[in-house]
């Protein structure tokens, strides 16, 4: 077994060659900044720092997300972590000079919300660590929760570790993360697996995919701690094929993690083992849920199953199986570090520790935030997202996705958690927070998201196939001036049925946004339908 000289010693070379910089630029190569050109931007500045005979002394390096993607794209100067947006290749060599000087650079952003009310710990390392050197990883204490694990605790402690920590499933459901891996580890069998949900298809969400882009690492090392948990040696991370991106960052981050022997064979020279490998998705939503998840790594349809027996007791090729998302095991890396009392104490009595959201839609700082649970509503898009564009006012936000429910503006200061945003009609989902404001039509908006669940439907079961087009045909018809009052009766019948006896999730919940906007909005339906030309469409 590696000592623990030996594995502090990984990252001790690294640590002395970054505190051998007198500073450096670190600059966003994650897809929404790589998108307005940092890939140029970082290249000037390496060509300026070269031409000034300075890259010894000072270092311009690619990093991940740094959350505020509206001002991409965006560099961190250091030391005194100076944020700089809408950088362009022009700004290098300025930007060089500050460096050198310790000079505040022209486009340095203001302190703001945005930055100082988050709390990270998932997206702890997110825009300070090269998510392809795992040297990096490695000199922030990466991969010390694993090696905690496998020589300081048995499977049974790091199961009831997660339990403690009272950490929740970050995909949607907030199922209890240590009740499923303690199923998990119960379960009979000499063959288990740990599965990674990577299949983000909300619109307006990119949490996991910046995580993944960002700090990979990180799900390897979460996913390594749960396989031993669980007792199982091979995992798979499942992601969609529209994120190219992550794909290359996590096939280099596991080769890396290979040849430092922490993953394979006798990880850190232990006997315990675990590989991990990548399935990529075509891009169905339904795969999103976990048995038509397992049914496409397995070569099958991505369509869901009925349940019982649960993945935990026969998953994937008939074996347990442990199912999280990337946010959910993001976590568990600094929860073996830091410790299950730590990571409780953040958050409210039943929702611990912190949500990961991505503001999108009709808000100033579009982009990726992570804060304690039980932040408002509020907080969230008037201070921390800045509000609408144009002084305009917020008229509602829809989270949890299609799948969510769309909440008033009345209702802002709700704290958001997983009972919260249920009672209100949404649910948490997988962080997904899509703002509008007063021009938004509320109808219009439950017709977008019932068409991509009709569009989405695996077609396996009557109630979803058939019950989501009939839920947009009549929205349409309202849309177009042509519904009655009967349609809002048949609105109202066709949710109850779509809700209660479809097969999966999907299905289960397509119905919300209907719901939830003739819960709020019902004035805009019956408006509609009176005078279909009083209300503008979006």
């Amino acid at each position: 077994m590696m000592t623990l000289e030996e594995f502090e010693g990984l990252g001790a070379r690294e640590r002395e060659d970054q505190s051998g910089k007198k500073g450096r630029i670190r600059v966003c190569q994650a897809a929404g900044c790589a998108s307005c050109g940092s890939d140029k931007v970082l290249a000037a500045l390496k060509e300026k720092l070269q031409a000034a005979g300075l890259e010894q002394d000072y270092e311009a390096k690619g990093v991940g997300c740094m959350g505020l993607c509206s001002e991409a794209p965006l560099v961190t100067v250091e030391p005194g972590e100076v944020l700089v947006g809408k950088v362009t290749p022009e700004d290098a060599e300025e930007l060089v000079r500050n460096l050198q000087q310790g000079t505040p650079p022209t486009k340095r952003l203001p302190e703001m919300p945005f930055f100082t009310r988050q709390r990270k710990i998932a997206l702890e390392h997110c825009g300070v660590v090269d998510p392809e050197r795992i040297q990096d990883y490695l000199a922030r204490g990466g991969y010390s929760g694993l090696y905690k694990a496998l020589t300081e605790m048995t499977p049974l402690e790091v199961v009831q570790e997660i339990t403690a920590s009272g950490l929740r499933g970050r995909g949607g459901g907030g199922y209890p993360t240590g009740l499923k891996w303690g199923t998990v580890h119960k379960a009979a069998g000499d063959v288990k697996y740990v599965i990674c949900n990577a299949d983000e298809g909300d619109p307006g969400a990119f949490m996991d995919r910046s995580v993944l882009e960002s700090d990979p690492h990180r799900i390897l090392e979460g996913m390594a701690i749960a396989g031993y948990a669980v007792g199982a040696r091979t995992g798979y991370i499942y992601v969609r094929a529209e994120y190219p991106l992550a794909i290359k960052i996590l096939r280099t981050a596991i080769r890396q993690a290979e040849r430092q022997k922490i993953l394979g064979t006798g990880i850190f020279g232990s006997s315990h083992s675990f590989q991990i490998e990548l399935r990529i998705g075509a891009g169905a939503f339904v795969c999103g849920e976990e048995t038509a998840l397992i049914a496409s790594i397995e070569g099958n349809r991505g369509q869901p199953r009925n349940r019982p027996p649960y993945p935990a007791v026969s998953g994937l090729f008939g074996c347990p199986t442990l199912i999280n998302n990337v946010e959910t095991f993001a976590n568990v890396p600094a929860i073996m570090r830091e410790g299950a009392e730590w990571f409780a104490s953040v958050g409210t009595e039943k929702s611990k520790g912190t949500k990961v959201f991505a503001l999108a839609g009709s808000i100033n700082n579009t982009g990726l935030v992570e804060v304690p649970m039980g932040t408002t509503l509020r907080e969230l898009i008037l201070e921390i997202g800045g509000g609408c564009p144009g002084g305009k006012s917020v008229k509602a936000v829809q989270t949890g996705g299609p799948s969510g429910g769309c909440i008033p503006a009345e209702k802002l200061d709700t704290p958001v958690d997983y009972e919260s945003l249920t009672a209100l009609g949404s649910m948490m989902g997988s962080g997904g927070m899509i703002v509008m404001d007063e021009t938004t039509s509320m109808i219009e908006v439950a017709r977008f998201f019932v068409d991509f669940c009709r569009s989405e439907s695996c077609g396996k079961c009557v109630p979803c196939r058939v019950g989501t087009q009939q839920m947009y045909t009549v929205l349409d018809r309202i849309c177009e001036g042509q519904g009655t009052s009967e349609d809002l009766e048949l609105l109202e019948r066709l949710c109850d049925t779509v809700r209660n006896t479809s097969l999966c999730g999907l299905g289960k919940s397509a119905p919300n946004p209907i719901m939830s906007t003739m819960r709020y909005f019902r004035e805009e339906y019956t408006e509609r339908i009176r005078k279909p030309e009083s209300v503008g469409t979006r």
